[in-house]
């Protein structure tokens, strides 16, 4: 095992105790953003488990999104605004139980420094409308060595026609 796959087991254990792993609202919060609700809207708009993870930055349990193994070429769209944010091309299997990628579509997304846990990390959100997608490190494979950890819920995928 290696020691990225037993921190995001650990990680995911006590997510799993919690109920799902809250974040810190980011600073960007009050942000006009092109795609833009109200908290009522949104809330008409996307499940519970969407608003959840892209409204209140909340994590969805490792290995429980379809789109970790997905494996056709397409595009995964924001779920919130349907913007393109990830390529096929660029995802991989990162082990740790969410849909990882080692680089965003040009343009798509914006972050913001997260320091909740007693941790600094780097959260990715929808540059449209503003919706936590997962965060960012940098143990990825090359060429980027970057690994965009994201809910699978935040996503929609499209599949190549």
């Amino acid at each position: 095992m290696t020691r990225r796959n037993l921190l995001s087991s650990a990680a995911a254990l006590f997510a799993g105790m919690l109920g799902g792993v809250p974040q810190t609202a980011r600073a960007d919060q009050g942000q006009h953003y092109e795609v833009s609700y109200t908290t009522e809207q949104w809330k008409q708009r996307l499940s519970p488990e969407q608003y959840y993870v892209l409204r209140e930055q909340g994590t969805e349990y490792a290995f429980s999104s379809p789109l970790d193994t997905e494996k056709r070429v397409g595009v995964y769209e924001c779920a919130g605004c349907a913007l393109p944010v990830f390529s096929s091309t660029t995802k991989f299997d990162s082990g740790t139980g969410w849909p990882s990628f080692w680089a965003p579509i040009t343009g798509a997304i914006g972050t913001t420094k997260d320091s909740s846990f007693f941790m600094v990390r780097t959260e990715v959100h929808c540059r449209r409308c503003g919706s936590h997608l997962g965060h960012v490190f940098d143990d990825g494979p090359k060429p980027t060595g970057l690994r965009y950890c994201i809910n699978g819920v935040a996503l929609i995928f499209v599949p190549k026609a």
